[in-house]
């Protein structure tokens, strides 16, 4: 969902450069990871969404359940979020915290779908080809998806590599009826 994202956009950034000032980055990702799963919770997402239950009261619960393994400013992080009812978003700022993360380590995403399991060689083979036009190290997940045919699907990022066998004959059925 766009809005989801663009909404957690800024809160990434602004605990991403936080967090790089202070050479946190780990510690950082280790806090909103546990943050996460707390604000994932059933019973707080309830406690969160009802409105019988203060901002105030909501947080203190919150940072009474991760204890001591928050920090000041990442309990300040999370009071705010409640505050500006955006504990809901949380889930996407982690998720961009961590891409920003990785891209500050050089390392990208990629999330190959192919027609059929992929061997360790070729993936390998798959992953020193993106790493080369990329120029950065490439973590890549696999899924099969028999659907394709033939081929891969390879997405880094915002671009796509269709090379499988489903997205040539979609490509020349449109050239066809045009």
């Amino acid at each position: 969902m766009a809005e989801i994202a663009t909404i957690a956009r800024p809160y990434a950034q602004a605990v991403f450069s936080l967090a790089k000032q202070a050479g946190a980055l780990d510690a950082w990702s280790g806090q909103l990871a546990l943050a996460s799963a707390v604000a994932a919770d059933p019973e707080m997402k309830r406690l969160a969404a009802d409105p019988r239950v203060s901002a105030e009261q909501l947080g203190s619960l919150f940072l009474a359940v991760c204890g001591n393994k928050l920090g000041a400013e990442a309990g300040n992080f999370i009071k705010l979020l409640i505050e500006n009812g955006r504990l809901g978003v949380l889930p996407e700022i982690v998720a961009q915290f961590e891409a920003l993360r990785a891209s500050e380590g050089g390392v990208l995403d990629a999330a190959v779908t192919s027609a059929f399991a992929l061997s360790a060689t070729q993936l390998a083979e798959l992953s020193a080809r993106l790493e080369s036009r990329f120029k950065r190290k490439i973590n890549a997940s696999v899924t099969v998806d028999p659907a394709l045919i033939g081929g891969v699907i390879v997405a880094v990022g915002d671009e796509v590599y269709d090379a499988s066998v489903r997205g040539k004959l979609q490509g020349m059925a449109y050239a066809l009826t045009r």
